[in-house]
């Protein structure tokens, strides 16, 4: 005896149903990749020293454009503990830290000299950083007196100038 049903034909993946599946991948991604332990390690090196700076104005700029990436006072917000954002900016604190670090004067070498062209060249701080970090916005007023303060401070970047932090000597 045959059955009236007709054989089961294969399930077909539909634009919805990729969705969905693709859809709860990434979800499980995003859940799994929170269980590596990268980034997470938030705290902050003790501040050995800091330069001389030449006005008391230019380290509160900085502090506020520069300090979170370039420091031992990092501020470090809420998504710095969410993978993959905690990588990235475990990475740039990190990179910035050995480019540049106030909080570690006169024990490493620091590039201070080539902090004032960076910020006149636009290329600091980054463009990635100022959306999440409205303080660090400068006014065109403001921009121009930490260029001039980080010149007194740590010289000009054309390599002419004061390499205060140096630890060879150069």
């Amino acid at each position: 005896m045959k059955s009236a049903t007709a054989p089961s034909q294969p399930r077909r993946w539909t634009l919805g149903r990729l969705g969905r599946w693709g859809g709860g991948l990434l979800l499980v991604l995003l859940f799994a990749i929170q269980l590596i332990p990268y980034g997470r390690d938030h705290t902050n090196p003790p501040v050995l020293a800091e330069p001389a700076w030449d006005r008391p104005e230019t380290r509160a700029l900085f502090v506020r454009a520069c300090a979170d990436c370039h420091s031992n006072q990092t501020v470090w917000p809420w998504y710095s503990n969410i993978a993959p954002a905690s990588w990235l900016i475990a990475r740039d604190v990190a990179e910035g830290r050995e480019q540049l670090n106030i909080s570690a004067w006169g024990s490493q070498r620091n590039e201070g000299d080539d902090a004032a062209e960076q910020v006149q060249d636009g290329e600091m701080p980054p463009w990635f950083y100022l959306p999440l970090h409205a303080e660090a916005q400068l006014t065109p007023t403001e921009e121009e007196q930490l260029i001039a303060g980080l010149i007194a401070t740590f010289g000009g970047g054309s390599g002419e100038g004061d390499r205060r932090g140096d630890d060879d000597g150069d």
